[in-house]
């Protein structure tokens, strides 16, 4: 998995978990892919304190997923319902069909 895309998901696993602070620098980095000037700028921080907020982040958020492991969870989770989406699609009842592509949905929204 991208590195990118990795911080991403523990930002939405772990988020909740940091600060204000902490939150909105990484989701400026990694969701909205601002550069370390364009973040310190509004802050009124250089870019190496951004840089630098970004990396004791990035640690705490892997060391929330090393003890609670929720993304590589999640992640399993909706592959599986990927392949159970997949599989309902080859069902010909269709009351059944929908009914499971609907609980389907359900879930995910859950996740």
């Amino acid at each position: 998995m991208a590195k990118e895309l990795k911080f991403v998901m523990l930002l939405d696993c772990y988020g909740d978990l940091l600060t204000d602070h902490q939150r909105s620098i990484m989701e400026m980095y990694y969701c909205e892919d601002l550069s370390l000037a364009e973040i310190g700028q509004p802050l009124e921080i250089t870019r190496q304190a951004v840089r630098s907020i970004i990396k004791r982040t990035e640690e705490i958020l892997l060391n929330y997923e090393e003890k609670l492991g929720f993304a590589a969870r999640l992640g399993k989770m909706r592959e599986c319902f990927g392949r159970i989406e997949s599989a309902a699609e080859h069902i010909t009842d269709e009351d059944i069909k929908n009914e499971i592509t609907n609980d389907i949905k359900k879930v995910r929204e859950l996740l």
